[in-house]
C-alpha cells in the first residue's frame, strides 16, 4: 500500500496564516514598495531585506520502505518584515538589498543541487533537516559576509565584487532556479 508522508519544514519569520510574501523570480527586482514594515528609528541600517528559504518533502513509501521522494524549496521576501528609511536610501542601498534577496536564491539552488545527490534511505526525514539547517547556516554566515565586505553597501566596490560573484554564482546553477 502505498503512503505519503508530508513534512513541512521552512524559515519564516512570525508567521501568520496572512503573512504577505513574494517569491524570488529572475524577472522582478525589488522595489521600494516592497518594503511594507515599518522602520526602527534606532537602527544605524537604513533598509533591512527580510528573506528565507522554505522547504518541503513528501515521502514515498510501499510496506514501509521508502520508494522515492518530492521537495519543494523556494526562496522568499518578506514585505512586512522589510523596511526602509525613506530619507536616507537610493538605488545604490535598493541594489544592495537586491542582493540580499539574490543571495537567498543561490543558496535555494544550492540546496536544490544537494537534493539530487541524496540516496534513498529510511534516514531521509534527519538527513533532509540536516541539509535544510545547513543551507541556513551558510545562508546566514553569506549574508553576514556580504554586509561585512560591502560595508553595508558603502563599500561600492566591495558591493560590485558581491554583484558580478552573486550573478556568476546564480548563472552556474541555472538549471536550479526559481521557478516562480
Amino acid at each position: 500500500m502505498l503512503k505519503y508522508l508530508f513534512m513541512c519544514v521552512g524559515f519564516f519569520l512570525l508567521q501568520s496564516d496572512a503573512m504577505e510574501e513574494l517569491e524570488w523570480n529572475a524577472n522582478y527586482k525589488l522595489a521600494w514598495h516592497d518594503f511594507k514594515g515599518q522602520p526602527n528609528p534606532e537602527a544605524a541600517a537604513v533598509a533591512v531585506t527580510a528573506s528565507g528559504i522554505t522547504f518541503s518533502y513528501s515521502l514515498q513509501r510501499r510496506n514501509k520502505k521508502i520508494e522515492g521522494f518530492k521537495t519543494v524549496i523556494k526562496a522568499f521576501f518578506y514585505p512586512e518584515h522589510s523596511w526602509y528609511k525613506a530619507e536616507k536610501v537610493n538605488t545604490h542601498v535598493l541594489g544592495h538589498e537586491q542582493l540580499h534577496f539574490d543571495i537567498t536564491e543561490l543558496h535555494a539552488r544550492l540546496f536544490r543541487q544537494r537534493i539530487t545527490k541524496v540516496v534513498l534511505s529510511d534516514s531521509l526525514a534527519q538527513i533532509f533537516q540536516e541539509m535544510h539547517a545547513a543551507i541556513d547556516r551558510e545562508l546566514a554566515d553569506m549574508q553576514h559576509n556580504y554586509d561585512s565586505e560591502s560595508a553595508y553597501s558603502i563599500n561600492v566596490e566591495g558591493q560590485k565584487k558581491w554583484k558580478d560573484s552573486i550573478a556568476i554564482r546564480l548563472k552556474a546553477l541555472d538549471k536550479f532556479k526559481s521557478k516562480g
